[in-house]
């Protein structure tokens, strides 16, 4: 039933947004040069990677050029990717993933290799669901740029404070859901989105 409804949403959705999508690829295109999406490896269910897609939002290559976590005002991020990063139009490509069964619409945020390894124990137990587009921790984390814009040693904030509290409300998540549970998860998002718009 959960992936019947994931592959139904992903594909609504990409329809009606497409205006929206290639309105933010134009744009994208415009603004800098390098490619019009961004692809970096995370873990899914059962621990196997795969690629997931966002649209661009820093200059060509700034994976490499600094930390894995973005903080604040991060200089890499473009004038186009701050407009798509505050409205989370920049995760829009992810349904993309969720049709190829990678990830779902609700479901623990998908982590980085060098973090999962880090935390391997308790993900064993979070990667028994796909993970998603949205979860608690993208609710409670909503201005993690900002928070971790405050900290003397952002990635060190990030794996001793951040990273265990989103690793506990994924397992929340895995003991609680339920197709009620994930409607109220996306209701709550999309009231998140239209507040800051």
């Amino acid at each position: 039933m959960k992936r019947l409804f994931d592959i139904f949403a992903a594909a609504v959705v990409l329809i009606l947004l497409s205006p929206l999508l290639f309105l933010a690829a134009l744009l994208i295109r415009l603004d800098s040069s390098g490619p019009i999406f961004f692809r970096q490896e995370r873990i899914g269910k059962e621990f196997r990677p795969f690629w997931i897609y966002k649209f661009r939002t820093m200059s060509d290559g700034a994976d490499k050029k600094g930390p894995l976590v973005t903080v604040g005002d991060d200089e890499r991020i473009t004038r186009v990717g701050r407009i798509l990063r505050k409205s989370k139009i920049d995760e829009l490509p992810q349904l993309i993933n969720i049709l190829k069964g990678e990830m779902s619409v609700v479901g623990p945020r998908p982590e980085v290799r060098s973090y999962v390894e880090l935390f391997h124990d308790d993900y064993q137990e979070i990667l028994k669901v796909r993970p998603g587009l949205t979860d608690l921790a993208s609710l409670k984390y909503r201005n993690e740029a900002e928070i971790l814009g405050r900290s003397i040693n952002p990635r060190e904030a990030y794996i001793s404070l951040i990273l265990p509290d989103k690793i506990a409300l994924g397992k929340k998540y895995v003991h609680s859901s339920s197709l009620g549970f994930d409607l109220e998860l996306i209701f709550k998002t999309l009231i998140k989105l239209a507040a800051r718009s």
